[in-house]
């Protein structure tokens, strides 16, 4: 069968909509649905996640993507919008949106089967690990949700956009950062189900893709040149679904 490749440009927003709509096909996403508990930790990215997934369930009407986030890096110039109001994560129980829950209400109840979904501040594509940036005193919500990882073999799926791709071991980043006498932000590395833009491609439509250049200008900074590779069937798939994310608008505050 004759594989042909075909680029694509797409931005960070539009990247952060085709990650989202990866997860929700994820066949342990969709098992979760019907007898398990989902955790949607607030976050940019996650907020598209968040957004495609109660949209299935069609219990989107009430959900604020402005205001899902905890932390948040913005230019130097903008100061943090005051008075938002955070509705909690989005924790979802047999199929049904229980809101104004956290992780933190429902993390000891998580069992085998559950899902956290958190999303990640740098991301290691060769070593497929990622990190959180931390600045609370007890390594915030990635420090609860890793008992229910490690201690009861909850799932994590990292939602991440290649924007935040870097080269260095994130072991040996973690180490210098977290030494005592360095300031500024924590690091926590994690591992878990990493979902770029390149695995959402390949989830989608069955295609493979590559990073083969990146940057813009005028709100495409941080975009990602990708080659995608595949039979026409799969992409004329990725066609259809490249037309529905491209013109997202950045997420702005």
């Amino acid at each position: 069968m004759e594989v042909l490749a075909k680029q694509y440009c797409l931005s960070v927003a539009a990247g952060k909509r085709l990650i989202a709509k990866a997860v929700t096909e994820l066949p342990q996403i969709k098992r979760a649905l019907k007898g398990y508990t989902i955790v949607i930790v607030a976050g940019t990215t996650n907020a598209y996640v968040a957004e495609e997934l109660l949209k299935q369930l069609h219990q989107e009407s009430e959900f604020d993507r402005q205001c899902f986030f905890r932390g948040i890096t913005l230019p130097p110039h903008q100061k943090r919008p005051s008075g938002e109001k955070f509705l909690g994560d989005v924790v979802i129980i047999d199929g049904q949106w229980h809101k104004g829950l956290t992780l933190y209400d429902v993390v000891d109840q998580l069992k085998e089967g559950d899902i956290i979904v958190k999303g990640a501040n740098a991301v290691n594509l060769q070593d497929q690990e990622a990190a959180v940036l931390i600045e609370h005193t007890r390594a915030g919500t990635m420090g609860v949700g890793i008992q229910a990882v490690i201690g009861r073999r909850v799932e994590l799926l990292i939602p991440v956009g290649l924007e935040k791709r870097i080269t260095d071991r994130i072991s040996s980043i973690a180490a210098q950062v977290n030494a005592p006498g360095t300031t500024g932000l924590r690091y926590f590395p994690i591992k878990g189900t990493i979902i770029t833009e390149l695995e959402a491609i390949q989830l989608l439509s069955g295609c493979n893709a590559q990073l083969i250049a990146a940057g813009g200008v005028s709100q495409a900074e941080g975009s990602s040149w990708l080659l995608v590779s595949g039979t026409q069937q799969q992409l004329s798939c990725i066609d259809q679904i490249m037309a529905e994310v491209k013109h997202e608008p950045p997420f702005v505050l």
